[in-house]
């Protein structure tokens, strides 16, 4: 497959941003689509302020790449919980009005950003919206020949985050009240992935073993988040007595996001990874250094 020009729609996000940034080390044009000019965007990177949601945008913007990348959704699960419809338009509609230009572009591939959570019994409207997604995808694939990738991603963090992120949330309210707290059951496991090791799967995934093909993007192993709690604490320099609000987060799982798996989506493990202690170190600096002000 030979790619010279890319579009990263929600490319200023917190996950499309790095996306973005390796696509550009690795040599590829890059084009930016997102309503919010991107405080990341590099000299090299092209970038358009528009709502993807615009059909004529969305065309001009398509039609001379060769890779189309999808990061653009409401992805907070409370918001979601609040806002239903407006989730489908964005992630259903939003998501089919991309790939119907794609089509009409004759692109190469679309690569899709998804959720460990479609095959969930969690999640909420995102998690509907989400699979209705993919569905279209493959529709899409079936009925005009078009390539994907579907890329599912779990518990990302590090910088670039925000207070739509669960760890930035925890590390916010931990140097604000020096004391790490957590809303949710004492039970609960994630598989945390620094988003720099997203980012580069995300890549990665461009090579032709992942065409038309489901990839779950993780950590290297499942832990308990009171753990996590702990190392964050002690990285901290705080009481690792951690402040546990025990509740049934709406749309959260617990241990595991997988009630059944129709579809096997392949996990990427990369060959290196950022640290986990490290990753966190670079995060809390990046929070201290902004004020730590929640958006």
């Amino acid at each position: 497959m030979s790619i010279k020009q890319i579009l990263v729609i929600g490319g200023s996000g917190f996950l499309g941003s790095h996306v973005a940034d390796v696509l550009s080390d690795a040599g590829y044009k890059v084009r930016i689509l997102d309503k919010v000019d991107s405080p990341y965007k590099r000299k090299d990177q092209e970038m358009i302020v528009e709502d993807f949601m615009s059909l004529e945008v969305l065309d001009d913007a398509i039609s001379d790449c060769d890779v189309v990348y999808n990061f653009a959704a409401i992805a907070d699960l409370d918001i979601a919980l609040k806002l239903p419809v407006e989730t489908v338009r964005v992630n259903v509609l939003g998501n089919a009005q991309v790939l119907d230009a794609c089509v009409k572009h004759n692109i190469q591939r679309y690569i899709f950003a998804s959720t460990v959570y479609v095959h969930s019994r969690e999640g909420g409207f995102y998690r509907c919206s989400k699979f209705a997604a993919e569905n279209y995808v493959e529709e899409y694939s079936q009925a005009f020949n078009l390539n994907y990738t579907v890329l599912r991603y779990g518990s990302l963090y590090g910088p670039r985050s925000d207070g739509h992120n669960g760890v930035w949330r925890i590390i916010n309210r931990a140097i604000e009240n020096n004391e790490v707290s957590y809303e949710g059951s004492i039970e609960a496991m994630r598989e945390y992935i620094h988003v720099v090791d997203a980012a580069v799967a995300s890549v990665a995934a461009l090579n032709d073993e992942f065409c038309n093909q489901h990839v779950v993007l993780t950590g290297q192993e499942p832990m308990r988040v009171m753990d996590f709690l702990k190392m964050i604490a002690e990285i901290l320099g705080l009481n690792q007595d951690v402040r546990f609000i025990e509740s049934k987060q709406s749309g959260h799982y617990i241990r595991t996001p997988y009630a059944y798996q129709a579809k096997f989506g392949r996990k990427y493990v990369p060959s290196m990874h950022v640290d986990l202690g490290q990753g966190l170190l670079e995060l809390i600096a990046e929070i201290k250094q902004n004020g730590n002000q929640e958006s």
